[in-house]
């Protein structure tokens, strides 16, 4: 148990409320001008030989990152709540603890599934790009024409917390909620929601499929030419959960084909830098991975982040703690 302020570094530096914290209750460098890299990270955990290292996507640390890292550090603390990025078990082999950030983005990252649903449905790309344009000819009564939300039937892939955040706020639109998930959940969790316990029998019955379960880019993409042909043609695709979990090549077919009528993107399979041609297709919404973008969600994930840091200092049990 630590007797001082215990001693940390982050890879990025974290809003406002969160950096007075810092200042306040941990001894720390000052946040970096950028976010930095593994190599980075490890240079700068050797030099400052922390107790507890604040990442983010940015610097994945797995395999010999994990061996590399000093002694001093106790707690490896990811301001997110994927954990794609780390090496849990290798992290845990090593004495190191995990902690990670759940619960405090599930509201903003339903809120933008459901931008995402009404964008693709309702064209929000193309009548943005038209006005960009100057607009400048009224639309005939068949032109440009979206698809109504409300009413519609909504598959939910992954009924965890956000997917039950999703399907809360899609009943506002009288959507009906399908969802495959690994289990099927009790009724009050379930609120009139349909389960299939295998999504191939699901996907025929969606007028819109949302993602929301984690993914890995070792794994084969969940969403493929085979799962895409099943949903009705022009349903409406949305993934703002792992980019790994869609076979883009086939997306960019079944967009085409009009399979699908559209899709929104909040996540790709080569993040920063998305297949220019999937961007240049006319019926895409995409947003580049802000799912918990908002001054809220960024400062409650810093704020549970630390308070890992504080409760391993002192003993306590990890508030977010994940286990192997």
């Amino acid at each position: 148990m630590t007797t001082q302020a215990p001693r940390l570094i982050r890879t990025t530096r974290l809003l406002d409320d969160v950096e007075a914290r810092i200042r306040s209750e941990f001894s720390a460098p000052p946040p970096p001008e950028a976010a930095l890299g593994t190599e980075e990270l490890l240079e700068l955990a050797h030099a400052y030989q922390p107790f507890a290292v604040l990442v983010t996507h940015t610097s994945p640390l797995k395999g010999a990152d994990v061996q590399a890292l000093p002694e001093s550090v106790k707690l490896v603390a990811t301001v997110s709540v994927g954990l794609d990025h780390l090496d849990v078990p290798a992290l845990l082999a090593h004495n190191i603890a995990v902690s990670n950030t759940p619960d405090v983005l599930t509201d903003c990252n339903a809120d933008l599934a459901i931008m995402l649903i009404l964008a693709a449905s309702r064209r929000a790309a193309e009548y943005y790009t038209l006005m960009k344009a100057g607009w400048g000819r009224t639309l005939g009564m068949g032109e440009m024409l979206g698809h109504r939300v409300s009413g519609k039937r909504l598959g939910i892939v992954g009924m965890g917390r956000i997917g039950q955040a999703v399907a809360k706020r899609a009943r506002g639109f009288d959507m009906s909620i399908l969802y495959h998930n690994r289990r099927q959940l009790d009724p009050a969790e379930e609120a009139g929601a349909t389960y299939f316990d295998k999504l191939e029998d699901m996907l025929p019955h969606c007028d819109i499929l949302s993602l929301h379960m984690p993914g890995s880019p070792s794994a084969p993409p969940l969403i493929n030419a085979q799962t895409l042909s099943l949903l009705p043609h022009g349903s409406v695709l949305v993934n703002a959960a792992r980019g790994s979990l869609v076979d883009e090549t086939a997306l960019k077919a079944a967009l085409k084909s009009g399979q699908l009528f559209a899709a929104g993107l909040d996540v790709f399979r080569n993040e920063p830098n998305p297949d220019p041609a999937l961007l240049a297709l006319p019926n895409l919404f995409m947003t580049p991975h802000v799912g918990s973008a908002t001054v809220e969600t960024r400062t409650a994930m810093g704020m549970l982040a630390l308070d890992n840091v504080s409760a391993m200092a002192a003993g306590k049990p990890l508030p977010s703690g994940v286990s192997a």
